[in-house]
């Protein structure tokens, strides 16, 4: 996908982020960072800490931060994913794409396969030509949609059908934002707000409060606030880009194939981890109320927050 995906994705999730901190005074020390991940603009706020004190905790934020990217970027030549489109075959993958693609398995069946990373080749279609698309070059990129037609292993991933390709969109800022919630834990912090596309709350803020964060719609409008606390937040519109905008069609795109446009303008999904948040929120503007009830079902501790 493209960076203004990745860019207006994230423009919904950090007008809601905006709100994070308005509630409350702060009672103690907080050094926040900012910076880019995945494409998209990235920040956290780390409680109990002076800035010069966390200089060390966000150099290997940002270094684990670069590891990441060289496994899930579409924008770097190099990277796994990029290196897997482009031949077909991925070698020896990393333990974290291994990882990744087992969620997005369970996230194609508790969604009935309308979570499916092979959309990449269509995404590129309509995203390159939009209404130009021929019915013929859609229904040929239509055929190399196959969650099933990916072979992985711990040696290798290949795709079964030349042409194939993953986008991880829908679920890698998720995931990211685990690893680094993960990297924090491990360094010994409690409190900490992280917003990588997704939003994760650990512990409190500053004054004890738990963390706010307001739900968003693409142009700005906050519509919803939820409180978290050692959870993550998933917020996703299909109007948040519009690929092909005569037709009214957005970045969500569904592989059935159906006509009928999504069923929701916004999905938030709260969840113990942001990758499962992120992935339900994205299938979700495509499922039906009771086929998104049913998918959160198949994951523990999981909520829908709002949709419209």
């Amino acid at each position: 996908m493209t960076s203004t995906l990745t860019r207006r994705r994230f423009l919904t999730i950090a007008a809601a982020g905006g709100l994070c901190t308005a509630a409350g005074a702060a009672t103690g020390p907080m050094a926040q960072w900012r910076g880019y991940a995945l494409g998209a603009p990235a920040s956290m706020k780390l409680v109990g800490l002076e800035e010069t004190e966390s200089r060390s905790v966000f150099r290997a934020v940002e270094l684990e931060l670069a590891r990441l990217e060289r496994i899930f970027s579409l924008y770097r030549t190099d990277s796994e994913l990029v290196r897997l489109n482009t031949a077909g075959v991925l070698r020896n993958p990393a333990p974290e794409m291994l990882e990744l693609l087992s969620l997005c398995a369970r996230l194609h069946d508790a969604t009935g396969g309308v979570f499916d990373p092979t959309l990449q080749p269509l995404w590129r279609l309509l995203a390159m030509q939009g209404d130009a698309a021929s019915p013929r070059e859609i229904a040929d990129a239509r055929a190399l949609i196959g969650w099933n037609a990916i072979m992985v292993s711990r040696e290798s991933i290949r795709f079964d059908r030349p042409g194939m390709a993953l986008t991880l969109n829908g679920v890698a800022q998720g995931y990211v934002t685990d690893r680094i919630k993960a990297l924090l834990i491990a360094r010994g912090l409690t409190d900490v707000l992280i917003d990588i596309g997704e939003v994760a709350a650990l512990g409190t803020r500053p004054d004890g409060a738990d963390w706010t964060v307001g739900i968003a719609m693409p142009d700005g409008r906050i519509v919803d606030r939820v409180t978290l606390r050692d959870r993550a937040l998933a917020t996703s519109s299909p109007g948040g880009t519009m690929l092909v905008p005569g037709q009214g069609l957005g970045h969500i795109l569904d592989p059935r194939g159906t006509e009928g446009g999504p069923s929701h303008q916004l999905v938030t999904i709260s969840a113990p981890q942001a990758a499962v948040a992120d992935g339900l929120s994205t299938a979700g503007c495509l499922l039906s109320s009771m086929e998104l009830r049913q998918a959160i079902g198949s994951f523990a501790h999981t909520a829908l927050e709002s949709t419209i």
